[in-house]
């Protein structure tokens, strides 16, 4: 006849496979989050490394797509220039042209690719030097032209327009609206003829005045064309010469 183990003895057994048990388990549990967070950092860090190449193509498509002339032409590289040439326009003009409108317009002229110069010297034209922004022209068959750049009301809405800028007639008192509208119409006269002394004659005179002028003379050098662009390369000159 076999001995019976004690009845706590067994009790004591159960007690030590279902501690083992759970022993087990948690540990399967530690490791199992241990795993899935691996996964986790795993996944972040190829999320991170996707968004960084991602980056990095794009960069490489933008360098690409930019020369080396253009990535210059931030504002880093570009201001102390800007700021040297607005200089230049408020000492020609004996302080009448302000340094904010100076720096306005060099900066709204690189934009458009127009020479400076050449809108200040048009300016100077157009005001008689003074630069006056509320400026009224004296009256002709026309009417009368208003403001820096001496827009008459018939001319100005259809170029404000053009530029998506409102039109109100007080604002060709405004010089940054005035020097804005005027960059307009000269990159539109440009692009139209594809000369300057026909652009600048035609700002002048208008664009049907051009057509009379030509056919009287035979060419479009009018007086106005010839004194702003010399005076602009004049400018210019002085400028590359420093």
């Amino acid at each position: 006849m076999k001995e019976q183990k004690p009845l706590w003895t067994m009790g004591v057994l159960m007690l030590l496979v279902v501690a083992t048990f759970f022993t087990i388990n948690q540990w399967n549990q530690k490791q199992e989050k241990a795993l899935a967070d691996q996964k986790q950092e795993l996944k972040n860090k190829n999320e991170k490394l996707s968004l960084e190449i991602e980056r990095l193509q794009s960069t490489n498509e933008y360098l690409k797509d930019q020369p080396s002339a253009e990535q210059e032409k931030n504002g880093y590289h570009t201001w102390p220039e800007i700021e040297k040439n607005a200089e230049i326009l408020v000492s020609e003009s004996d302080g009448n042209f302000k340094k904010s409108w100076a720096m306005y317009l060099v900066k709204e002229a690189q934009r458009y690719e127009i020479n400076p110069f050449l809108v200040y010297e048009l300016l100077k034209v157009e005001t008689g030097g003074t630069f006056d922004p509320k400026l009224v022209g004296p009256e002709t068959k026309y009417g009368h032209a208003y403001g820096m750049s001496q827009f008459m009301k018939n001319t100005a809405p259809w170029i404000a327009d053009m530029a998506g800028l409102p039109y109100e007639e007080e604002l060709l008192f405004d010089p940054y609206y005035s020097m804005q509208l005027s960059l307009v119409y000269l990159d539109f006269l440009q692009n139209k003829y594809d000369d300057w002394d026909e652009a600048l004659t035609a700002y002048h005179r208008g664009m049907g005045g051009l057509k009379e002028y030509k056919k009287e003379n035979g060419h479009a050098e009018s007086w106005y064309a010839k004194e702003i662009q010399k005076k602009a390369e004049n400018h210019t000159a002085v400028v590359l010469a420093n």
